[in-house]
């Protein structure tokens, strides 16, 4: 069963292409795929680039020409959440597209034609990378331990996405107002994840999405965002993959 590793940028990937036993290169779409073995898993890695069509174009070729039969997506995003701060993991439960906005003949958020606002995550999946979180990452904790902690925390909840880098503290203010009116909690904001979610729900592949948290989505964005991506991002996915990739040799 091949497991498919997605990121929109090459820091977000860290050394894994460098890591594959029996690598294999192959270009579609404009885009370069690395397949090979992690861990005795069939792997394939791919960069989307940036935005939801980008995302979308990619985990549709990973599914389509690589058979992929589970796909993950790791990177980056901005902390939307009060309890979300910078260096926090977030395992995506759901995904929405916060720019998605057919009203008055849709209800806001709503993809016309499908009666969802709401793209699910696999749990099975996803509870699988919660676990190589709190075991591969220094200081962790789950949101839901009360103890107090100078380490990291992982979340598990809503992430949106929308074709906009969020860099103001309005307008994340305002989306996070938005979205709490209606009765949604967002932890997260980035640009790709609900397009991967939605792609993969339409195949019935189930798919996961965990993102780093590099910035507070406020005006100082722009300046953590790429320190972060930089100096953090790598060495975070890869140990989450790599002890992803372990716990399904496991399970074997």
């Amino acid at each position: 069963m091949t497991i498919a590793i997605l990121s929109a940028l090459p820091e977000e990937q860290g050394g894994l292409a460098a890591a594959l036993a029996a690598p294999r290169e192959s270009v579609h779409g404009g885009r370069q795929f690395h397949s090979g073995t992690l861990h005795g898993q069939p792997v394939v890695l791919a960069l989307s680039g940036i935005g939801k069509v980008a995302a979308a174009i990619t985990a549709t070729l990973l599914i389509e020409r690589f058979g992929a039969r589970q796909l993950v997506f790791t990177g980056v995003a901005g902390g939307l959440g009060d309890e979300v701060r910078v260096g926090d993991v977030v395992v995506a439960e759901h995904m929405l597209q916060h720019d998605m906005d057919a009203s008055p003949i849709f209800p806001r958020w709503e993809l016309p034609g499908t009666g969802r606002t709401l793209l699910d995550c696999d749990s099975v999946l996803s509870t699988l990378i919660l676990r190589a979180a709190r075991a591969c990452l220094p200081g962790a904790t789950d949101q839901n331990d009360h103890e107090t902690t100078p380490g990291l925390q992982i979340h598990h909840g809503l992430i949106v996405s929308g074709d906009r880098f969020v860099s103001t503290a309005a307008e994340s203010d305002a989306l996070r107002a938005g979205l709490r009116a209606a009765g949604y909690n967002p932890l997260a904001v980035e640009m790709e994840g609900a397009a991967v979610a939605q792609v993969c729900g339409d195949y019935g592949v189930p798919c996961a999405i965990v993102r780093t948290i590099s910035d507070r989505a406020d005006d100082a964005a722009h300046r953590d965002f790429t320190r972060f991506v930089r100096e953090v991002a790598s060495r975070y996915s890869d140990r989450l993959i790599h002890a992803l990739l372990r716990a399904f040799t496991d399970l074997r």
